[in-house]
């Protein structure tokens, strides 16, 4: 039998074979799948890095019933992170809408 040939996709000089993401989620879903050795030929050595302290982050206890804590952690599964980072997300969203909202209305 035959194989099936894939189309020839034309490669632009200089362009990554990495893709640009949307989310963290979909970024962390193509690492899960790929190895950065994929990828050798697009790496350059650095010298000089520099690191920064990350700001200091404030925690938060949010109580929860128990269904809401149960609907939280199974979305979160789905999407395979903590539903500490799923709530941040939604909180950090929610936030950002907000202040979009604010200075579109002037």
């Amino acid at each position: 039998m035959a194989e099936k040939k894939q189309p020839e996709q034309k490669e632009e000089p200089g362009k990554s074979h990495i893709p640009t993401f949307n989310t963290i989620e979909e970024e962390a879903a193509f690492w899960d799948t790929h190895s950065i050795e994929e990828f050798a030929d697009e790496l350059e050595l650095v010298t000089d890095v520099k690191f920064v302290k990350a700001r200091q982050k404030k925690s938060l206890t949010v109580r929860l019933e128990e269904n809401s804590f149960e609907a939280l952690s199974s979305e979160a599964r789905e999407r395979g992170i903590g539903p500490s980072t799923l709530a941040r997300i939604v909180l950090l969203e929610h936030l950002q809408n907000r202040e979009q909202k604010k200075r579109a209305s002037g």
